[in-house]
């Protein structure tokens, strides 16, 4: 579907893919983690971008993703090889005194920070040139290692400035990213500055500021009280961090709408803009879904559970030491391991159902392209094959979708 403006055609964009296709596909996935040893979330990746490439429509075609498992499999192994020497740098600080440890974690710990900016790069490098429109491929230039010291350089300076610099910081990385970012021969471009997010962002900075600290002196001023021997905060002192962490929350919400709305309303392909409209309500409404989904499955797990022991589960039989448990049979270990498996996976699952899914929903149906006519004449480019997977990105687990 489209209109036409005075200032041109305006083209729309559509999401018809549902959860419970999602669910479908990811509950099938998981169930293949445990036998695979893992080796199946590469596939399942795949199949999970495929869902979401497809079931996005701009101006009536869809996007196709290409991507294979395989390439994420290749990718992870050669990931692998950075990892080595780290591990055996932990086991040689392990040997040495605390001083010396401490020194180089850290000195680890600064080394996988910056290379998590690389793999980011890296990882929508791949995404995007495994992404089609119209037949066209998308794809991405630039530096991967420019892009990390860029990161590390302003997460840095974001430290120092308790967060100050954060508008000035993402504007940077945006238009990194984007400037090195190609759909067939035509460039993208993004024209926000740091003025694009301060306004937001800095309203929200001092709404939370003084909401904690507000919060902080109603707690030391109005003390605490003993009950039964046991010091707790005072009724008033309760009231005032509950009111903060409200505040919090939902200032988080204001704020990753506007970002998302401001900040994809900036990017521009040749002559043709995307503008976004992500509303705040919205966006808190799929989380509040994620919290309920989780309340009906523990809700669930606890009747089935009263069930199968026939109400003879006591406060006691929960207190029972995990180390003679352990001891007692390698089946309460395995039960141990798959329990704990279980709710890792249960929250991994819900939690891509409903806001990883309800993010992508919100921004692709909040979104239209001005002008898209003028990309009919973008010509094609090829596939690049030197990519293999996503490597760092996958094993860091900092990548997308």
């Amino acid at each position: 579907m489209s209109q036409v403006r005075p200032e041109g055609r305006i083209a729309s964009v559509e999401f018809t893919g549902t959860r419970t296709e999602l669910f479908v596909l990811l509950f099938r996935g998981y169930l293949l983690l445990l036998p695979t040893l893992g080796i199946y979330r590469f596939w399942l990746t795949t199949w999970k971008r495929r869902f979401y490439w497809h079931h996005t429509v701009i101006d009536g075609d869809p996007l196709e993703y290409t991507g294979k498992a395989l390439q994420l499999l290749i990718g992870f192994l050669f990931a692998l090889a950075f990892f080595l020497p780290i591990y055996i740098a932990f086991f040689f600080l392990s040997t040495q005194s605390a001083e010396i440890a401490l020194i180089g974690y850290a000195v680890v710990a600064t080394v996988f920070w910056f290379m998590i900016g690389y793999a980011i790069y890296r990882a929508r490098d791949f995404r995007l040139s495994r992404t089609l429109w119209r037949g066209i491929r998308f794809n991405q230039h630039g530096s991967a290692w420019a892009y990390a010291l860029r990161r590390f350089l302003w997460s840095i300076a974001m430290v120092l400035t308790l967060g100050l610099l954060y508008p000035a910081m993402m504007s940077s990385l945006w238009r990194y990213r984007y400037t090195h970012t190609w759909y067939g021969d035509r460039q993208f471009r993004w024209t926000g500055s740091w003025k694009t997010m301060a306004g937001p962002y800095y309203r929200n900075y001092l709404v939370m500021l003084v909401a904690v600290v507000g919060a902080v002196v109603m707690a030391g001023a109005s003390g605490s009280v003993v009950v039964d021997g046991i010091l707790i905060p005072s009724p008033q002192a309760t009231l005032a961090c509950a009111a903060a962490a409200i505040v919090v929350t939902l200032g988080w919400f204001y704020f990753r709408a506007r970002e998302a709305t401001r900040m994809f309303s900036e990017v521009w392909i040749g002559d043709s803009r995307a503008t976004v409209t992500v509303r705040a309500r919205a966006l808190f409404g799929q989380h509040v879904l994620y919290v309920l989904s989780l309340a009906g499955v523990t809700a669930v797990l606890l009747v089935l559970s009263l069930i199968l022991f026939q109400g003879t589960l006591t406060a006691q039989s929960f207190a029972v030491d995990l180390g003679q448990l352990a001891q007692s049979s390698w089946l309460a270990v395995l039960g141990l391991i798959l329990g704990y498996l279980f709710v890792l996976g249960t929250f991994g699952l819900l939690g891509e159902v409903f806001i990883g899914y309800g993010f992508w929903m919100l921004v692709a149906r909040g979104a239209t392209v001005s002008n898209p006519d003028s990309l009919h004449s973008v010509r094609a480019t090829d596939e690049d094959h030197s990519l293999a997977g996503e490597g760092l990105a996958d094993a860091l687990n900092v990548g997308a979708y």
